[in-house]
C-alpha cells in the first residue's frame, strides 16, 4: 500500500507550492501539484491605459520583474503592428540577457546546489588543498586557489560550531542520497559564495540599461526610454556602454570556467539522475532577442518539439506566427475558478471560486495551459532541444562543449538524450546561459555599429486606433515560454492574461485528466527516506518554480487583506 507524504511549502522557491505523493516500494507513484496562492493582476489590469500595462504586470514577481514587463509592452505593439528602433531591441537584449544570467546563477548555486552538496561534508571532511588542486584541474578559474578555499571552509566550520548553519540550517545533510566526495562538495561551496558576487555584477548591466532593478523603468511601448547622446552625461554614454561591457566580460568568464564545470562536475557524478524526472517529450520555445524592427529575426531561436523527436522541430518564427498564437489554450477544470472550460487567452477569464480541494477535483490555483491540446514542457531544456534541431552554432557549440566535459569527468560518453531529465535541466540552463553571453556580446556591439552610424532612435510613439486590437508579447525567459495576451478595445485594457512558464509546469491535471509537469516528472523518482525526501525537491527545484508568476494580492472579494506599518 502506498503511502503518502506532503511538502508544505516547498522552499527555496518563490511563491507558494504544496506537492503531495504518492510513495510505493521506495519510488512515486503518483503525484499532485497545488499552486495556494492567487494573484489578480489579470483583473487589476482591466481598464488600465495599455501603455501602463507593463508597469504594472511586472509586479506579478519580485524576481521575474523584467521578464513580464519585457512581455507586456511586446503584446501592446504586437496589438498595435508596431515597428520598434534596432537600438531599442538591442538595449532590452542586454537587460533580458543580463537578467537570465543573475537567473541562472542564482538558480543553480543558491536555490538548487543544496539537494546535491553536502555542506556538512565540505565544512568537516575536505581537504582545502585538495579540494583547490582538483578545482585547478577541471578549470583555469582565477579564484580557485588554496587560500579561498581554506577561508571558505574556516566559515561554515565556524557556522557548525556554532550550532547556527545560517542559509544551510535546513539541509539534508547526511541524507544517503548525497553522494559528492568531500573536496567535491567544498569546491562547490567555495563557488557559492562566489556566484553571490558575480550575478550582483551582471545585475549591474540591468541596472544601468533599466535605471533600477528589480522593477526596471525604462520600457516604453515603442521602444525604451534610453536617449542616446554621446556628447551628454545624463544619457546613455561610451562611459555607460563599456562599463556594461566590462561586467559582461567578467560574467562570460565566471558561466563558461566556474558555473558550467560545476554543473558538469555535478551531472557526472550523478548519471542516474539524467534519467530521472522526464516528462512526455513535447518541448515548447520561443524566439528571443529580435534584432530588427519588425521583431522577426532574432538572436536565438525557438520552435516546439513533440513527443521527443527532434525531427518534428517546428520552428515558431516570431509573435505573429499564428503556430504560436492561435494554439495556446488553458483549463480550469482542476483549478479554482468558475466554470470547467478550456479556452484561448484572449476569451478566457480569471475568475476566483475558492472551495475545499479535492484531488479528483479542483486542487489549485494554477490553471493548466497546452499546445495543440497537449501539455509542454517549457524551459531550457525546450530552448535548446529546440536551437540544437534548428542548428544554431552557438547553441551546438556549447552543448557538445558540456557533453564532452561530462564524459571526461565521468569516464562515460552522455549523448543530448540526457537533458529531458531532473539534473538534465541543469545541463540545459547551464549551456543556455552561455549561448545567452555570447548572444549579450553580439547586441552589444551591434548597438555600439549602429550609434557609430549615425542612428540615435530609441522609441516610436504608439497611436490606438478605434476598435478592437489583439496582441501577444512573448518572451523566452529563464524558467521557459512567457507569453501575455491583450485585448485593447478603443484604448483601454478589455482582457489581459499571462501565461507563465511555471503555469505550463506546476499546472494540475489537465482538460483530459491528464497530470500536470511537477506531477509527471516526479513519477519514477526513488524516495530513500520517506521523512527526508530530498528527490522530490531536487526534481522540483530543477524546473526553478516562480509560483507569483503561476497563480492568479487580493482576495475573492477584493476586500484588503492586511495593513503593514513600517518604522
Amino acid at each position: 500500500m502506498s503511502k503518502q507524504i506532503v511538502i508544505d511549502p516547498i522552499t527555496r522557491i518563490e511563491g507558494h507550492l504544496r506537492i503531495e505523493c504518492a510513495v510505493d516500494n521506495g519510488q512515486v507513484v503518483d503525484a499532485w501539484s497545488t499552486g495556494t496562492m492567487w494573484r489578480g493582476i489579470e483583473t487589476i489590469l482591466k481598464g488600465k491605459d495599455p501603455r501602463e500595462a507593463w508597469l504594472i504586470a511586472q509586479r506579478i514577481c519580485g524576481v521575474c520583474t523584467t521578464v513580464h514587463a519585457m512581455a507586456s509592452v511586446r503584446a501592446v505593439e504586437h496589438a498595435l503592428k508596431m515597428d520598434i528602433p534596432v537600438n531599442a531591441q538591442y538595449i532590452r537584449n542586454m537587460i533580458v540577457g543580463a537578467h537570465c544570467l543573475a537567473d541562472n546563477i542564482i538558480h543553480f548555486y543558491i536555490l538548487s546546489a543544496v539537494d546535491w552538496v553536502d555542506i556538512a561534508s565540505a565544512a568537516l571532511k575536505a581537504d582545502a588543498r585538495n579540494a583547490s588542486a582538483l578545482a585547478q584541474k577541471l578549470s583555469p578559474w582565477k579564484n580557485n586557489s588554496f587560500q579561498e578555499f581554506k577561508e571558505v571552509q574556516d566559515r561554515l566550520r565556524k557556522f557548525i560550531e556554532s550550532g547556527q548553519l545560517g542559509p544551510f540550517s535546513s539541509g539534508y545533510w547526511g541524507h544517503p542520497a548525497m553522494q559528492l566526495d568531500p573536496d567535491v562538495n567544498l569546491i562547490a561551496a567555495v563557488h557559492y559564495f562566489q556566484a553571490l558576487e558575480y550575478q550582483r555584477k551582471i545585475n549591474k548591466v540591468v541596472t544601468i540599461l533599466g535605471s533600477k532593478t528589480p522593477h526596471i523603468q525604462n520600457l516604453a511601448v515603442g521602444g525604451v526610454a534610453n536617449p542616446i547622446n554621446l556628447d551628454s552625461p545624463a544619457t546613455l554614454t561610451l562611459e555607460r556602454l563599456y562599463a556594461i561591457k566590462t561586467q559582461m566580460d567578467e560574467v562570460r568568464d565566471f558561466i563558461e570556467q566556474v558555473y558550467m564545470v560545476d554543473v558538469a562536475a555535478i551531472g557526472a557524478m550523478y548519471p542516474e539522475w539524467c534519467t530521472y524526472g522526464k516528462g512526455n517529450g513535447n518541448y515548447l520555445s520561443v524566439p528571443e532577442m529580435p534584432v530588427d524592427e519588425k521583431g522577426m529575426q532574432f538572436a536565438m531561436p525557438g520552435g516546439y518539439i513533440k513527443g521527443g523527436d527532434l525531427n518534428s522541430f517546428r520552428r515558431i518564427s516570431s509573435a505573429r506566427d499564428p503556430y504560436f498564437e492561435e494554439n495556446v489554450k488553458e483549463s480550469v477544470k482542476h483549478s479554482f475558478y468558475a466554470g470547467d472550460w478550456t479556452m484561448h487567452p484572449y476569451v478566457e477569464s480569471t475568475e476566483p471560486k475558492f472551495g475545499e480541494a479535492k484531488l479528483d477535483a479542483k486542487y489549485s490555483w494554477v490553471k493548466s495551459p497546452s499546445f495543440l491540446n497537449e501539455p509542454a514542457e517549457v524551459g531550457p531544456v525546450a530552448s535548446v532541444l529546440a536551437m540544437n534541431a534548428a542548428k544554431h552554432a552557438p547553441a551546438v557549440k556549447y552543448t557538445t562543449m558540456m557533453l564532452e566535459q561530462m564524459a571526461a569527468i565521468g569516464k562515460t560518453k552522455y549523448e543530448m538524450d540526457i537533458l529531458p531529465s531532473t539534473m538534465g535541466r541543469h545541463i540545459s540552463r547551464s549551456i543556455r546561459a552561455a549561448v545567452v553571453q555570447e548572444a549579450m556580446a553580439e547586441q552589444w556591439q551591434a548597438l555600439i555599429t549602429n550609434i557609430e552610424s549615425g542612428d540615435c532612435t530609441t522609441f516610436n510613439e504608439p497611436h490606438f486606433p478605434e476598435g478592437e486590437q489583439r496582441g501577444v508579447g512573448i518572451h523566452e525567459a529563464p524558467r521557459g515560454t512567457l507569453s501575455h495576451w491583450i485585448v485593447i478595445e478603443n484604448g483601454r485594457i478589455r482582457n489581459y492574461q499571462a501565461v507563465v512558464p511555471s503555469t505550463w509546469l506546476a499546472c494540475p491535471r489537465g482538460t483530459n485528466d491528464e497530470p500536470g509537469y511537477y506531477e509527471r516528472c516526479l513519477v519514477g523518482n526513488p524516495i530513500a527516506d520517506p521523512e527526508k525526501p530530498l528527490e522530490v525537491l531536487r526534481t522540483i527545484h530543477s524546473f526553478d518554480p516562480c509560483m507569483a508568476c503561476a497563480v492568479h494580492l487580493l482576495n475573492p472579494t477584493g476586500q484588503q487583506l492586511s495593513t503593514v506599518k513600517v518604522l
